[in-house]
């Protein structure tokens, strides 16, 4: 499935696993939010870390304000290649369109580094 046209930069797909690796140790140490209203609440609030959005979501239309959004509210995001995947790394057994990681616990390095690496790819 090709990506989205509103997709502005690709990560690389190393940087997409170390996003949903970010995901599973905030699960199980932090605190996170499954699903696209709840993302999208989160970054309203301006308490997300960190938004992790698939690119495999139809229609699109669901997820295209997001990026916009998320820049709004200074909040970083990547996409990922599959909802599967996100679903995965949130620990729920169906696939999911976004996932905002609001308290870090021990993915916190992890998600400095990857907060940085996507500030340095959107230049």
């Amino acid at each position: 499935m090709p990506k989205p046209s509103f997709v502005e930069w690709e990560a690389t797909e190393e940087l997409q696993k170390k996003a949903l690796e970010a995901v599973e140790m905030a699960k199980d140490t932090g605190r996170i939010k499954k699903g696209i209203n709840e993302a999208t609440k989160s970054i309203e609030r301006g308490i997300a870390r960190l938004v992790l959005v698939a690119e495999d979501v139809e229609p699109p239309e669901v997820i295209m304000y997001l990026p916009g959004l998320c820049d709004d509210k200074k909040a970083p995001y990547i996409f990922v290649k599959s909802k599967k995947d996100l679903g995965n790394a949130a620990g729920i057994e169906r696939p999911t369109a976004a996932v905002a990681i609001l308290v870090e616990g021990k993915a916190k390095d992890l998600i400095t580094d990857i907060v940085e690496k996507i500030a340095a790819l959107r230049k």
